[in-house]
């Protein structure tokens, strides 16, 4: 599927009359033969390209900050949990299926920037093969199929992967991870044939679900409302998976309104996910877990129940780690889900540092104290 966009600093700068300085230019041109930009035309039109610190520009034009290469490519333990490539097997219900390198837009933030965009040994090549490893694992109730972005390969193609899970007795929900609704909404609404197939796959017996990728309420357009309404009529829910992002979302007002804006749309306030650190991403994007607390706990003193249902998740590689509370010098965390089943709903503690974005920036509060409940 043909995407209209920008995937050059000289088509940005004759479309929208911007003018990048040499220097920077350079720079930037450094950053784009690593990780490539692409950014949609309907996105690019979203931008105020007059401000330098235009949040919706900070998620999708590169920075010579990703030239810092401060942190890791895997920081969540990807390769480790893949048991057939482009198959991923790290919580025993979930099998993650990576079935494309390519996406409808290039967030600067991507966690896999290690692939996305760029020549891949990591994206799927036998799905035939990561369905009888599933049909083989009685234990595997639900698929999420993400990438790169599931929803720019073609419908017959996205048909051909609901057909075959659709066999599997054992599963019973199947996911799409996508941010096509946020970068192309048009390509699900003027779709009626992918509307058609989700509709026919997304039954009362199997539901199929989208999560999407809101992370700005300027990004919820009008468009973006037709795209969700249109997925919802076609018998998809969908949620959100936000990241906590420096520059770009990090203040109470910003993310209240958001989880406002969504919730209005029809769409399910999910996660919103402490910024990995990742390299290119980590000094860019992340914010201090402190200040991550602060302004998650603000936000949410601004919104009711239905708006502040989103849990405030670190996508360790030991597992989804919730971020429950902070008292004095200390941060309070819980397995939410772990890739050990017998930690899940734990809780523990660690000592809280001004600066720390990660669980392993945090100190054990005293030996042997870690887990308590």
């Amino acid at each position: 599927m043909e995407i209209p966009g920008f995937s050059s600093l000289e088509e940005i700068e004759a479309n929208f009359k911007v003018k990048i300085p040499k220097e920077e230019k350079r720079k930037l041109k450094r950053v784009i033969n690593r990780h490539p930009m692409f950014i949609p035309d309907y996105y690019a039109r979203l931008i105020n390209w007059e401000d330098p610190k235009d949040p919706i520009k900070n998620l999708i034009f590169p920075s010579i900050d990703e030239l810092d290469v401060s942190g890791s490519y895997d920081t969540s333990g990807e390769k480790e949990n893949t048991v057939l490539t482009g198959l991923q097997h790290k919580y025993k219900e979930t099998a993650l299926l990576l079935i494309t390198n390519r996406c409808a837009g290039y967030c600067r933030h991507c966690f896999r920037k290690r692939l996305v965009g760029i020549p891949t040994n990591e994206t799927l090549k036998l799905f035939d093969s990561a369905v009888e490893y599933i049909k083989e694992h009685p234990e595997i109730t639900n698929v999420l199929i993400s990438g790169g972005d599931p929803l720019v390969l073609p419908t017959q193609v996205i048909e051909y992967f609901l057909k075959e899970l659709s066999k599997i007795p054992h599963l019973k929900f199947i996911r799409f991870g996508s941010r096509v609704p946020v970068f192309y909404p048009m390509r699900i609404y003027e779709d009626k044939e992918l509307l058609r197939v989700f509709s026919k796959y997304s039954t009362p017996e199997r539901r199929v679900y989208l999560v999407t990728h809101f992370n700005h309420p300027r990004e919820i357009t009008k468009e973006a409302r037709r795209a969700v309404d249109s997925l919802i009529r076609s018998g998809v829910p969908v949620s959100n998976q936000t990241v906590l992002l420096k520059g770009v979302n990090d203040d109470p007002q910003t993310i209240a309104d958001l989880m406002k804006e969504i919730t209005s749309a029809g769409v399910i306030p999910y996660y919103l996910f402490q910024c990995r650190p990742v390299k290119r991403v980590k000094t860019h994007f992340q914010v201090p877990l402190k200040r991550g607390y602060e302004i998650v706990e603000k936000a949410k003193q601004r919104l009711d129940g239905h708006a502040k249902r989103f849990k405030y998740i670190m996508s360790h590689k030991t597992g989804k780690i919730e971020i429950v509370g902070i008292i004095g010098k200390e941060i309070f965390l819980k397995y939410h889900q772990c890739k050990d089943p017998k930690k899940v709903g734990k809780l523990f503690k660690r000592a809280l540092t001004p600066n720390a974005g990660w669980l392993d920036d945090l100190e054990p509060v005293r030996e042997g104290e870690e887990v308590f409940a």
